[in-house]
């Protein structure tokens, strides 16, 4: 099969290895489209891999044991290799696992991890079936296009009555405003991108303010009447973005931080005693929740067709890191299969 590699700063490779076998209870996916992540930053810096992605949606071509997907089904591939046995699992919380799966030793290879690639082998159970009405775009969409806020605004319980803060438009903040539009909250969008932040007002976001304005918290706070807003969701890493979130969540309101980053600082009294801010660190989503993220998908095929901006067949794969290095570019996602 084939795959993508990075063999140096701004060079990628095709090449071609064995492809996996199903295992046990793992079935073997054909990936049709595989979303980009933030993979293109060790495009960047130079960082070599060779097992790239971790998020695609596809067909069961090979299952070794009767189990919850057959052949032909179309499947989500979510991310990692949970054990699906402890408790966090058994939840629905298999993001959370602290027992993770050994592949090579349980696969006995090395190949088959990575979505930048033809063929990939997941557990059974970590493969939610596609609706026949979804596509295979569309559904690859509950990974990490729309999967993180999804998660952060399920634990915030935002509603229609909310106005929510979302910082940082790259493709997971852009899907959290697909995420409250569909749920009819009023969305307040924080990016310096101008490509991004016309995106942003495209998929609904009501308020869009750049955070290099000198005023840009006091332009939140009126638009708010001064009481703040009632949810906010880092999606930048970057802590300033993640102070102003603090600084403008009503009291009693609560945050999600969605983006990985370095430190932020937190004063104890002044911003969580007497604000009373309810605090999440937001990896993904529970897996019961699942027929409510294909409700999203249903309630919004215009707004997705937006997010997804630009596709590549899998030997352009250098392309379309370049695109994703200017920022110029919602969700991006690679064909493996397709060609030209």
């Amino acid at each position: 099969m084939k795959k993508v590699i990075i063999q140096a700063a701004k060079r990628a490779g095709i090449v071609e290895v064995p492809a996996p076998q199903a295992v046990r209870d793992w079935a073997l996916i054909k990936i049709h489209c595989a979303p980009m992540c933030t993979e293109y930053k060790s495009f960047e810096s130079g960082e070599t891999s060779s097992f790239l992605g971790h998020e695609a949606a596809g067909e069961v071509v090979e299952i070794a044991q009767p189990g919850p997907v057959s052949v032909g089904d179309r499947v989500v591939v979510m991310p990692q290799y949970p054990c699906g046995t402890c408790s966090l699992c058994v939840k629905g919380e298999y993001i959370h696992c602290e027992d993770v799966v050994d592949f090579k030793a349980f696969t006995g290879g090395e190949q088959g991890c990575d979505t930048y690639a033809q063929y990939i082998l997941k557990p059974a159970w970590l493969l939610p079936r596609i609706p026949d009405d979804i596509s295979y775009e569309h559904a690859a969409m509950l990974c990490c296009g729309l999967g993180p806020t999804f998660g952060a605004m399920q634990r915030m319980r935002v509603e229609a009555f909310d106005t929510v803060l979302i910082t940082g438009m790259g493709p997971v903040g852009l899907g959290g405003v697909i995420n409250g539009v569909f749920r009819g909250a009023r969305i307040i969008a924080v990016v310096r991108n101008p490509y991004r932040a016309r995106l942003a007002r495209e998929l609904g976001a009501e308020m869009v303010v750049d955070p290099d304005d000198s005023d840009v918290r006091d332009k939140i706070l009126k638009a708010t009447a001064n009481q703040g807003v009632d949810k906010a969701i880092d999606c930048s890493g970057d802590p300033s973005a993640q102070r102003l979130c603090v600084e403008t969540a009503r009291r009693q309101g609560a945050i999600a931080f969605v983006g990985e980053s370095g430190d932020l600082n937190i004063k104890v009294s002044d911003d969580l005693i007497r604000k009373g801010l309810a605090l999440f660190g937001i990896w993904h989503y529970n897996l019961g929740d699942i027929p409510r993220l294909w409700q999203v998908v249903r309630g919004s095929p215009g707004l997705l067709d937006k997010l997804i901006t630009h596709a590549f067949p899998l030997e352009k794969v250098e392309e379309a890191w370049k695109l994703q290095s200017t920022r110029r570019c919602g969700k991006v996602i690679l064909y493996p299969w397709r060609q030209g």
